[in-house]
């Protein structure tokens, strides 16, 4: 019997592919300096003691290390949930470097990446170039269930690990690392 594995990406995600591959001008050389250079700023950011006895480590972006959670696969929201899951903070990571490419927020864990999602179109640009290239990746997700539950208190979490991870499919920090990832929307 073959199994076949699931598909990160929609078949619309696929049938896209080709025509956005055309604007994916990115050599092999290009896209490792910019991963270097991620990284290079990720791993000189140090955890910082916590400086109040009153904020907890749910409001402290400097207390969350993205890479010490559990991995996920990126297929995470395909498995069958027994329920729709818990307001959580999440990274999606290559874990081969390893960086941070992208850092949300949801209220429902197990729901979040049903449907459409611009960070699944990024990833699969991502990847498209490290197949071209025959360039290791290592795509994962991981999940901080720990987050505020309410919208306001997590969105405000969400927008200070941005800040600090700088992660690149992020629109906030599209003018630091620049957008080669982001092409295909239709």
């Amino acid at each position: 019997m073959i199994v076949e594995q699931p598909s990160l990406f929609t078949n619309a995600d696929w049938s896209n592919e080709s025509a956005s591959r055309e604007h994916l001008n990115l050599s092999e050389s290009v896209l490792k300096d910019w991963k270097q250079r991620i990284f290079n700023y990720q791993t000189a950011l140090t955890p910082q003691q916590q400086v109040s006895l009153f904020e907890s480590i749910e409001t402290d972006p400097y207390a969350i290390d993205p890479f010490k959670l559990p991995q996920q696969n990126t297929q995470f929201w395909r498995q069958k949930a027994e329920d729709q899951g818990v307001a959580a903070l999440y990274f999606v990571i290559d874990y081969e470097l390893p960086i941070v490419l992208y850092v949300g927020e949801t209220i429902k864990s197990n729901q979040r990446w049903k449907g459409e999602h611009d960070c699944k179109r990024y990833l699969l640009n991502y990847r498209q170039a490290h197949y071209d290239y025959q360039l290791p990746s290592s795509l994962g997700i991981a999940f901080w269930s720990n987050a505020p539950v309410k919208t306001r208190d997590r969105q405000k979490l969400e927008l200070a690990l941005i800040q600090r991870w700088r992660s690149p499919f992020n629109k906030e920090n599209w003018t630091m690392w620049g957008t080669p990832f982001t092409y295909g929307k239709q």
